[in-house]
């Protein structure tokens, strides 16, 4: 049986056709690629390592079939190093695994213009173990960092108002707990209550009353210290994490937030609300054995606000 003109080869195209396929791959690759050899002279890139690093050829000195094969990657490393946020560590990183074949690497970077790559790097050996020089992968993984980065949002932050959810103010207590401890640094915090919440959800509707725990939120964020947080914790509850703050100093700071909020009605839903809050501030003692025992003061002075007419601010020491 013949063979059809399409199926027949000459000797030679196999191997073309393999060559031809190999280079096809590498060029669709959606990582980055670079290979340099031993005495730092490149062996092989792809156009995706280029188009990744936003390196313009006309920047380069490139040979007559368009790439820096046998040139020195001394121009390219200027290039990628120009682009990266900490070039310091990125470039003694580098330099670290040239001096040392045995090591590979896998790592993050994040860029200047707000990307984030990942890179791999690993050594070439011949048959007889004899380093030949490195393979350096880079892929962009910005869009999983940020999906990775809204998620974490999600599970830390309450959706309504945006600051910290319960969960999240346990975890960072914890933490700023053993923090405490560990180099004897004083702790505070303060539990704030909306006072007579729930005359605003029944007579102007829940969608107000949602409103007005958005705009106190704001509020507080705008006047805490950047080391501070602030969580939603139940429906118009909120608790304040002071690090480093001892309680004259807690108690200071949820006055200010008390005035703030008495001083100046709250626009909600096209009307002006004279919202009022009672608050319980404390310290961490040294007989605490977790952040709850110091909530759990805090939530008895903040009762003792309310017994006393609500809208003040009760320390327990």
């Amino acid at each position: 049986m013949g063979t059809s003109p399409e199926r027949q080869s000459a000797p030679g195209d196999a191997s073309d056709f393999q060559s031809l396929l190999l280079q096809a791959i590498y060029d669709i690759s959606p990582d980055g690629i670079l290979v340099v050899n031993e005495q730092g002279l490149v062996v092989s890139h792809n156009r995706p390592f280029l188009q990744l690093w936003n390196i313009a050829p006309s920047k380069l000195h490139r040979r007559d079939d368009g790439t820096m094969v046998g040139e020195s990657d001394a121009p390219l490393l200027a290039e990628v190093v120009a682009r990266v946020q900490n070039p310091a560590a990125f470039l003694e990183r580098v330099r670290e695994l040239y001096d040392n074949p045995q090591l590979d690497d896998h790592c993050e970077i994040e860029l200047k213009d707000g990307r984030t790559l990942e890179r791999h790097s690993t050594v070439l050996r011949d048959s007889t173990g004899r380093y030949l020089g490195r393979v350096w992968f880079f892929r962009d993984i910005t869009a999983q960092k940020n999906h990775e980065s809204a998620l974490i949002q999600l599970a830390r932050h309450d959706p309504l108002t945006g600051v910290a959810n319960r969960r999240y103010f346990f975890e960072r207590g914890e933490q700023e707990f053993m923090r405490s401890r560990r180099y004897h640094l004083p702790l505070s915090l303060a539990l704030i209550d909306v006072d007579h919440f729930k005359q605003i959800n029944d007579q102007l509707g829940h969608a107000t009353g949602d409103e007005a725990l958005k705009m106190l939120s704001r509020k507080f964020s705008e006047l805490l210290r950047e080391s501070d947080l602030i969580a939603r914790i139940g429906g118009e509850e909120f608790a304040i994490l002071m690090p480093s703050t001892g309680l004259a100093g807690a108690a200071l700071m949820a006055e200010r937030l008390r005035m703030a909020v008495t001083e100046a009605p709250t626009p909600v839903a096209g009307q002006m609300l004279n919202l009022r809050f009672s608050a319980g501030v404390t310290q961490l003692k040294a007989k605490d054995q977790s952040i709850e025992d110091c909530l759990r003061r805090a939530d008895e002075a903040m009762y003792k606000a309310k017994q006393a007419g609500r809208d003040r601010v009760e320390a327990c020491a």
